[in-house]
């Protein structure tokens, strides 16, 4: 009776993984369309916010998790009404998994609320060029807890983007806005940073985790969890703050383009900020956190040019050299993972190759075998 049992849950989680596999390329364009859609729309939101007078950061920090209730229906309408998988939500959730995303997801809270920051005092090209050198710490941590092998490739990666960001800064006094004092713009500047900072740490540790995830759902789930915590932290902050009442009163008094505007643009915020986090959760999960990091630099690019487009914001020079240099390095990264893949490649192609004679030299398998295999123990 043990082993049937043993037999049935192997068989039920090989064909959980199964059905991962067939669906892959499908999950994996979703995942980088809601990445895409999310972290662009959500940079410039925020920015609007701010610069139609909103300024209350714990309430810009609040929406970037809210939108946790979403996660609601990816988790239990499969199961309760759609009736397409036999998995109940939070199957094998353990008491260790249920605190590492407590513990993550007030991290991710500290992130939010440094972003907020950052972005409440930079313009939009600015923030997202600093944010680039998110991928300088991935690479780094990746290395230290993922054991991500560095190429050279990755070092003129990492250098190129180190000199853009310190190029920004040197030339980022002229960048300030009128009403600016140096000091916010400051600590603006190093917020930002520490954004990419924490987040850099955010994928590395997420990869670890879910080496431990059996499946996508598991990782929806971890992710519900991980946001109810940032927002518990962010709520904590506005009531300390009184960013609650503030919202009524900004919505009525302060925002200058009026009470219906501001509620579309926060419940909007709330939408594209968990398209981008469920996006970035999904592409770590489905491939490794150095190739999240690599999309959120990407992306960084499209925010870049959303703010000159959207915001008129200054486009100079350094900003221009700042940006080529960051696209250089990363182009010259996704270059060398197309190299390095083409290798892998040719390597398996190689092994098939060579593999069929071994097969015929090899001597054939005893019927106890089979049974060992048949059994799952």
């Amino acid at each position: 009776m043990n082993i049937n049992t043993s037999n049935n849950h192997d068989n039920g989680e090989q064909d959980q993984k199964g059905v991962s596999k067939k669906r892959y390329m499908p999950l994996l364009l979703i995942n980088y369309t809601c990445l895409f859609l999310g972290s662009v729309s959500s940079s410039l939101l925020s920015k609007y916010y701010f610069n139609h007078k909103g300024s209350n950061k714990w309430v810009s920090t609040w929406v970037q998790s809210a939108g946790f209730p979403f996660l609601l229906l990816p988790v239990f309408l499969p199961y309760y009404l759609f009736q397409c998988t036999q998995r109940k939500p939070f199957t094998r959730f353990t008491p260790r998994i249920l605190s590492l995303s407590i513990f993550i997801g007030l991290m991710l809270g500290l992130n939010n609320l440094l972003f907020s920051w950052g972005n409440s005092y930079l313009p939009v090209s600015t923030s997202a060029l600093l944010l680039s050198s998110q991928l300088v710490f991935n690479l780094i941590l990746s290395a230290i807890m993922v054991k991500q092998k560095i190429t050279f490739t990755n070092l003129n990666c990492v250098i190129l983007l180190t000199l853009s960001s310190i190029l920004l800064a040197l030339g980022s006094n002229h960048d300030k806005p009128q009403d600016l004092t140096p000091t916010k713009y400051m600590i603006g500047f190093v917020a930002t940073i520490g954004a990419g900072l924490l987040f850099a740490l955010y994928l590395p540790i997420m990869e670890m985790i879910y080496k431990k995830v059996y499946c996508y759902a598991m990782m929806i789930e971890m992710q519900l969890v991980m946001e109810l915590s940032a927002t518990i932290l962010a709520s904590v902050g506005m009531v300390w703050d009184g960013g609650f009442t503030e919202m009524r009163k900004e919505s009525k008094e302060v925002f200058d383009k009026g009470e219906g505007v501001y509620w579309v643009t926060m419940i909007t915020n709330v939408v594209t900020w968990q398209l981008c986090f469920m996006g970035t959760a999904g592409t770590v999960f489905l491939t490794c956190s150095l190739t999240g990091g690599i999309c959120m630099t990407a992306l960084l690019g499209m925010n870049v040019l959303g703010g000159v487009l959207v915001y008129r914001e200054d486009f100079g020079g350094v900003k221009i050299v700042s940006t080529v240099m960051c696209g250089w390095g990363f182009c010259s990264y996704v270059y060398g993972m197309y190299v390095n893949n083409l290798m892998m490649k040719l390597l398996d192609d190689h092994k098939q190759n060579i593999n069929p004679s071994i097969e015929m030299a090899q001597p054939q398998p005893q019927p106890h075998s089979d049974l060992h295999l048949g059994l799952g123990v």
